[in-house]
């Protein structure tokens, strides 16, 4: 029988979700406890694929169980084997095979910025000191990404993939009272890999100064890759939420909350 797991975690110490030879991965400490288990060898399916040191506030994996198991004791097991930075909120029977990578119909991500050094946020928001963002140009920006869906011109390696195809459904950018504290939503069908970082240093360009809104939006009407990209910082970056057709859960865990500062616990849109 298939199940779908629904999990958190904080990548900061792993070379992302697919496990490769010689590093640390989500996915080889999950397949390595589930086999522990299990007593017979586990290979799982991931919704996603992030990248080194990121984030996932909600993430799914599916993986096919025969044998009868008892829910409460494994969730229990498994939970308590595993180390502090993963956890898993829920198992899922499911009907029939779903796919927990290609079944998703859209995807959300948050990035998390904060402008000084705070000991408390280190690995969990991107350090960038800047002291006078033009946050008004950087939504204005923002306005753009749903009006187009080739996201060619944010693709570090575009000819490596079949398209570049990408439908933004929303985008924004939030912050706090002291303008200190900065989130970018964004939420599509799909992301190429290192896109949503790529956007995030253009937006912080334009929020310098040294990129126009214009020329934001030339990238992405000319579709053409610029010769240098260079990705925002990774361990700001959550994946914060996965949706299915048959399957749409309230994440377990809101990172955006813990960075919350106003009186009234809120972000306030730009």
């Amino acid at each position: 029988m298939r199940y779908f797991f629904h999990i958190g975690y904080h990548g900061s110490k792993y070379s992302g979700w697919q496990k490769h030879a010689g590093v640390v991965s989500i996915q080889e400490i999950l397949e390595t406890t589930l086999t522990q288990l299990f007593k017979f060898q586990v290979a799982i399916v991931g919704c996603g694929r992030t990248d080194a040191h990121v984030h996932a506030t909600q993430f799914f994996f599916h993986a096919d169980i025969e044998q009868a198991f008892d829910f409460d004791l494994i969730f229990f097991r498994l939970n308590k084997i595993l180390p502090d930075d993963i956890a898993l909120f829920d198992i899922i029977p499911m009907q029939g095979l779903p796919h927990a990578r290609f079944d998703a119909v859209q995807r959300a991500y948050d990035y998390f910025i904060h402008t000084y050094k705070d000991p408390f946020l280190s690995g969990f928001s991107s350090l960038y000191p800047e002291t006078s963002l033009d946050t008004d140009a950087m939504k204005k920006a923002i306005a753009i990404l749903p009006l187009y869906n080739d996201y060619r011109a944010f693709c570090k390696m575009p000819d490596r993939i079949d398209h570049t195809i990408c439908n933004v459904t929303s985008a924004g950018l939030f912050i706090d009272q002291n303008g200190d504290r900065i989130r970018f939503h964004i939420s599509a069908n799909r992301f190429l890999s290192k896109m949503i970082r790529i956007i995030v240093g253009r937006l912080l360009d334009i929020g310098r100064g040294n990129m126009s809104v214009d020329e934001f939006e030339h990238h992405l009407a000319s579709k053409q890759t610029p010769k240098i990209i260079i990705p925002a910082h990774p361990q700001g970056l959550y994946l914060s939420k996965v949706t299915y057709p048959y399957l749409d859960l309230v994440p377990r865990t809101n990172f955006s909350g813990l960075l919350q500062v106003t009186p009234n616990n809120d972000w306030q849109a730009l």
